[in-house]
């Protein structure tokens, strides 16, 4: 008589038959809100005017648009190297959409200064424009950074936060299982933007500390150097 096989052992497989490890693998990240976020800075970028844009105003949203598209093409297939392929087309996004925002940044400084922008609707379309866009980029940046980036959130890695957000003090995380999502990441880089500092979430780590403190810096220089040049129009 054939002996049959013994059992898997416990918690190796899932309840649907499906290995723990193949069901982690296939862990899942919700893109939209960011896409929507970089639909928005796109937007964005086509307001501003002639001459703070990159070459034809077309130009970086085309790229970006095409980025965006490789991206949703390469989550489309479940892989093992999907964490890999789809963080780099996220971090090319990002990283594009902040060297566009920086160039932008330091046009309008010098058109401010030594340009056509002294006033008008120009002036508070570009300086506007390239806020909104620096919250967003820097949203999508702490977006990606914490604990090595949403899938990795999402699969409950053990890394150690970036940011300390409220929910994470006491004992409500335990509780509750809270994680952040895309919506709280965009808040802090408000709130930093707005505030010039962190304000209810703070950043622990050098990196962390690095990025806040370069979107400081550049709200500090849009917002300071628009009300200066205002406030020398009035008067």
């Amino acid at each position: 008589m054939v002996t049959p096989p013994p059992p898997p052992p416990p918690g190796r497989d899932s309840p649907e038959g499906a290995p723990a490890p193949d069901r982690a693998a296939r862990t899942r990240v919700n893109h939209i809100p960011p896409t929507i976020a970089v639909g928005a800075a796109l937007g964005l970028y086509l307001f501003l005017p002639n001459q703070l844009a990159i070459g034809p105003r077309w130009l970086i949203p085309a790229l970006e648009g095409s980025l965006v598209v490789l991206l949703n093409l390469v989550r489309a297939y479940r892989r093992g190297s999907e964490e890999r392929d789809v963080r780099i087309f996220v971090v090319a996004v990002i990283a594009l959409l902040n060297l566009a925002n920086m160039v932008s940044i330091g046009l309008l400084v010098d058109d401010l200064l030594y340009g056509g922008l002294a006033k008008g609707r120009p002036l508070l379309y570009g300086a506007v424009s390239v806020w909104l866009t620096n919250i967003i980029v820097y949203g999508l940046w702490f977006w990606q950074l914490d604990r090595g980036g949403p899938l990795a959130r999402a699969r409950h890695a053990t890394r150690e936060p970036d940011f300390q957000f409220p929910q994470m003090v006491g004992s409500q995380t335990p509780a509750t299982g809270w994680m952040p999502g895309f919506f709280d990441y965009f808040y802090v880089a408000l709130t930093n933007a707005a505030a010039f500092s962190p304000t209810d979430t703070m950043p622990l780590t050098r990196t962390a500390k690095a990025l806040m403190s370069a979107e400081s810096l550049v709200s500090i220089v849009t917002v300071g150097i628009v009300a200066a040049r205002a406030v020398n129009i009035l008067t």
